[in-house]
């Protein structure tokens, strides 16, 4: 399958300016080598090109298509209070471990779409996906996390089918999270958090 273009969400701020911006460029630019996509290194001028003059936080999307066509555009972003608490709920729609390109970031969205219309946007923030063995992946949108009191956040690794969010390296990388296989029967024991780099952490709570 080739109809599709790697993609990288990103916040920006006029104070700090590009938010993760060094893992967001190291994702695309490995993304771009594993599938033989050109242009990844005229990202980063792209990206300072569209946030000329900008004076208020920002939702930036960046898409890489086979040919190196790079795409840039920008959306006015409120950023979430802290003390937001979003409702979510797991999806019947399953994710395959064996599925490689679940891993890279592309708009090839069609089983998040699908899992995300299980459930009206009235009724819950995220929907949530496991994968055919039943462990925990990830949201249609983030990346997960739980906090079971041990102060290191778990989260799924990779080898479940799931995106390598940039939130979920950083946070890696600082050791303030780490892999561990989760299922059902963990979430229901600690606190769940969901999130992605735009929007940061984000408290969790599960419907049933």
């Amino acid at each position: 399958m080739t109809d599709f273009s790697l993609i990288e969400t990103l916040r920006y701020e006029p104070d700090v300016e590009f938010v993760r911006l060094r893992l967001h460029l190291a994702r695309l630019k490995r993304s771009a080598r594993r599938l033989g996509f050109a242009g990844a290194e005229r990202a980063q001028a792209e990206l300072q090109a569209a946030v000329q003059g900008a004076t208020g936080p920002l939702r930036v999307r960046l898409t890489l298509d086979r040919n190196g066509t790079v795409a840039v555009t920008t959306a006015t972003f409120t950023p979430l209070a802290e003390d937001t608490v979003w409702r979510v709920r797991f999806a019947q729609t399953r994710l395959s471990s064996e599925d490689k390109l679940v891993r890279v970031k592309t708009t090839r969205r069609d089983i998040y779409e699908t899992a995300r219309a299980e459930y009206p946007a009235t009724e819950v923030d995220e929907v949530l996906l496991l994968n055919e063995k039943g462990e925990v992946c990830e949201g249609t949108i983030t990346s997960i996390f739980l906090d079971d009191g041990s102060g290191t956040l778990k989260t799924p690794p990779i080898a479940c089918g799931l995106l390598a969010g940039v939130l979920r390296t950083e946070l890696i990388c600082q050791r303030r999270a780490r892999v561990a296989r989760l299922s059902l029967d963990d979430l229901a024991k600690a606190e769940l958090y969901v999130g992605n780099s735009l929007r940061g952490l984000i408290r969790a709570k599960l419907w049933v």
